[in-house]
Formats: C-alpha cells, sequence, structure tokens
C-alpha cells in the first residue's frame, strides 16, 4: 500500500494519530535502548557513545528491525507493525508506509543533535593550548591526518579495488580524533599536565579543524562525482578561509556577541543567541559551497572565547545529550552488519577490508607519535595512542558519508568497524601503558601553561 492508498483508507484523524503515536515509540525506543546500553559501558569506563551506536544496531536493520532508515530496504519487524496496529487502530498493511512517512522528522532531530555536538566541539577548542606545544602538536595533527589518509586511500583503491570517491571517503573518515575520550583518560590518570598530554590535546584540537575541513571537502566534491584539481583547490581554500576567519571572529566577534547577550533579559537568551550564529554560520558555509557541518563547527570557534563560553555549554549540553543521542542510534540502525558475517563465504572480503582499515587507522596514530622533534624526554608511544581513537567525530563522518550515499553496505560496515575498533583499543591501551608510571616524572609542564581543556568527561 503506497501513501496516496493510505491517505484514501484513513481519515485524516487518523493518519495524525499514527503518526503521532509512531514518533512517540521510535523516541522511546531510542532512548531506552540507548541509555541502558551508555549506562552498563560507562561502569567498565568505556565511552557512552559506543553504547548509542551498539543500541542502534541492536534495534536497527542488523538486529530486531525496529528501528529501520528507509535506506537500508529492510522489513519493520512483523510483531512491531502488528502493536502499531492495534494501538493506532490503523491496518497492518498502512503500518510500513505511515512509519517511513515519518521518519524525515527523526532525521531532521538527527541532523540538529550533529550540528549541535558540532557546535559545542568548538566552543571546547581552546585554541590557546596548541601554543604551548604548537609546533609539535601541528606535526602529530598533520601526520596523524596524512598518514591513515593516504595509507587508507591508496591501499582501498589498489588492493581492493574501491571506486575512487568512496575510497577518499573512507581514507577520510580515519583522519579524526576524539579529544574527549583521550581527555578523559589522561585526565582520570593523572596525565593531562604532562608534555604528553598537552602534545595530543593540542594535536586533537588542531586535528578536529582538519577533520572536518577533509570531511567538509569530501563530500562536495563527491555530489559532483569527480576529484579535479582546481575544484580541489578552490574548496580547501574556501575552507581554510572559513576556519580562520572563524579563529579571527573569536577575537573580535565574540566580545560583540557579549555585550548583546548582556542587554537580552528574556529567557533563553543565551541559547537562542548561540543558535543564532550558529545558524548563520551554517548559512555562509553552504552559500559559499561547503558542508553545513563545518558551519556548525565554526559556529563554536567563534564563540569559544566569550566570557559566556561556559553559560553557552551548559545550555547546548542538554540539546547534544538528546538529539545527538538519535544521531548516533540512526547510524547504528542504519548499519547492515550481515555483510561481514565470517560463516558467510561472500562476507569474508568485508572483514579482510575492516581488518586493514583498523590496522592502517592504528599504526597511522601511533606513527605519528614519532613524527615531531623535541629535546626534553618525551613518551612517543603514549602521544600516539591518545591520537587513536576516533570516538563521535569519526561516527560524525560515517554518519554525513551514509546519508550522502558514497558507502556501500561492505564500507560503511568496515568503517563502523574501524571507528569501534579504535574507540574501545585506545582507553585500554592507555591505561595499560601509563598504569605503572607516576603522573608527570618531570614532564610535567606549568599549569600556567597547561590550561585544563574543555571537554574533559
Amino acid at each position: 500500500m503506497d501513501l496516496p492508498q493510505v491517505f484514501s483508507v484513513l481519515s485524516t484523524h487518523e493518519v495524525e494519530v499514527a503518526e503521532t503515536l509512531i514518533g512517540v515509540i521510535n523516541f522511546l525506543l531510542i532512548f531506552l535502548a540507548a541509555r541502558t546500553l551508555a549506562e552498563v559501558l560507562v561502569r567498565i569506563n568505556l565511552p557512552t557513545i559506543v553504547g548509542e551506536l551498539l543500541a542502534g544496531v541492536l534495534i536497527g536493520a542488523s538486529g530486531l528491525h525496529l528501528l529501520i532508515p528507509p535506506t537500508t530496504g529492510a522489513q519493520l519487524n512483523a510483531g512491531f507493525v502488528n502493536v502499531i496496529s492495534s494501538l493506532a487502530s490503523v491496518p497492518p498493511e498502512a503500518v510500513p508506509d505511515l512509519y517511513f512517512e515519518t521518519f524525515p522528522s527523526l532525521q531532521a532531530v538527527a541532523t540538529l543533535g550533529l550540528y549541535a555536538l558540532l557546535f559545542l566541539t568548538g566552543l571546547e577548542s581552546e585554541l590557546e593550548e596548541l601554543v604551548a606545544v604548537g609546533a609539535q602538536a601541528f606535526t602529530v595533527a598533520m601526520a596523524g591526518v596524512i598518514l591513515p589518509f593516504v595509507a587508507g586511500t591508496v591501499g582501498l583503491m589498489f588492493i581492493f579495488q574501491v571506486d575512487l570517491i568512496p575510497a577518499v571517503f573512507a581514507g577520510a573518515s580515519m583522519t579524526a580524533t576524539s579529544i574527549g575520550i583521550t581527555a578523559s583518560v589522561f585526565g582520570e590518570l593523572g596525565y593531562l599536565k604532562t608534555r604528553e598530554g598537552q602534545i595530543v590535546i593540542g594535536a586533537a584540537v588542531l586535528d578536529d579543524i582538519l577533520g572536518i575541513v577533509i570531511l567538509a571537502v569530501v563530500v562536495a566534491l563527491a555530489t559532483g562525482g569527480s576529484l579535479q584539481i582546481a575544484p580541489i583547490v578552490k574548496l580547501v581554500l574556501a575552507a581554510t578561509v572559513f576556519v580562520v576567519g572563524a579563529i579571527v571572529l573569536s577575537r573580535t566577534a565574540a566580545p560583540a556577541f557579549d555585550w548583546v547577550l548582556e542587554r537580552l533579559k528574556a529567557p533563553g537568551a543565551v541559547v537562542v543567541a548561540s543558535f543564532v550564529i550558529l545558524v548563520l554560520s551554517c548559512f555562509v558555509a553552504t552559500a559559499i559551497g561547503l558542508e553545513a557541518a563545518l558551519g556548525a563547527f565554526a559556529a563554536g570557534l567563534i564563540l569559544s572565547s566569550s566570557k559566556n563560553n561556559h553559560a553557552i555549554q551548559q545550555s547546548v549540553l542538554p540539546l547534544v545529550s538528546l538529539f545527538a543521542t538519535i544521531f548516533f542510534v540512526l547510524v547504528g540502525a542504519g548499519m547492515d552488519l550481515s555483510v561481514i558475517n565470517p560463516l558467510d563465504p561472500s562476507s569474508r572480503s568485508a572483514l579482510v577490508v575492516a581488518g586493514f582499515m583498523l590496522l592502517v587507522a592504528i599504526v597511522g596514530k601511533i606513527a605519528a607519535g614519532w613524527c615531531f622533534v623535541i629535546d626534553k624526554p618525551t613518551d612517543r608511544l603514549v602521544v600516539g595512542l591518545g591520537m587513536m581513537p576516533r570516538g563521535e567525530v569519526g561516527l560524525i563522518f560515517l554518519g554525513l558519508g551514509t546519508s550522502a550515499g558514497l558507502l556501500g553496505p561492505s564500507l560503511e560496515a568496515a568503517v563502523l568497524l574501524m571507528v569501534i575498533g579504535t574507540t574501545f583499543l585506545a582507553p585500554v591501551l592507555l591505561r595499560i601503558v601509563l598504569k605503572d608510571k607516576t603522573p608527570g616524572g618531570g614532564n610535567t609542564i606549568p599549569d600556567d601553561v597547561a590550561a585544563n581543556p574543555v571537554g574533559l568527561v
């Protein structure tokens, strides 16, 4: 039954009631599954974001078929269809069409969560941290982006015969570093103010910028279907100017923003004014041919030096907690992990690709720990391991690549396993390497140099 037939069989009121009920059930499923798994993972000192992703896998196309993005082509769970049919008093055959009709609204909320998360990431990027160990952080960041990106892209193209655009995007997905996960582990073990900790935090901040720029360039180029020199140069320059402009504005526009905010008296002024900047920045990014995601991140950078930074973060955090959860659950729900079933001979090639990507993702970042010059004793393995977790930034890459249709099922699953693998392994390996070492050990840098990074969770 297609949508016109649904409307011919049901009254407008019945359709509205059924769609509202489906929306409520979807939100309930997402939050119950996500929070349950997040609570389990946080008790074993693992990132809750992985729980949200696994929740999507559990209730999505690879699991119970309770949350099915239309792009997967999967069928809704028959029992779930019957429950909705009974509660909404509509024929069972009408439920799938009504279900998929409501899905764009859920995806819109998830996109808001993505932009709020990127906005918060920009807010948490304290640019002064790049100055303390600037040269080393810059070198580590560049190596941590270039090595996995080049090795991953070339390997996928020439070893596994992956097409150019998907290979470039998959390679780009390996460039990210999750500052939140690394900062959490370093903070817990007392290594945040060590030389290694500050190099990693500074490099991770820069990696966020480089990663989002690469994401914007690759997605924009993918829509044209080719990689030509002129468009690449144009987009790289536009993205660079855009981010540099945001950094400059963080010094000049933030005081003006604070001046306006001080004169606003209505409740909710902080979050509304902040989202005005967010929307404007996304609009400008889109207008010059970049991704709105880069605009969201740039908006956070612009307001990062605001004296109301803490208040802005506190107002945005609830939105991130709610809506970014939906984004990550939808990413997991859209994954078809049957393509990497080791018992299926046709799936073994996807497992090999996933293993290759995980290896490149780990080695590329660890090697970056040896790609800087310093005249003081520094544990380079700790630096490399600190750069390893892809976490939420890697999932943002994956989510946008999936929504843009750039990745096939096998490559989607391979990227997913790479993100999960590095996110799980990094905290564990860092704890193993650091557990027998005394924090500091002569490497601690002065408090006035080592600012405590926002984002320690």
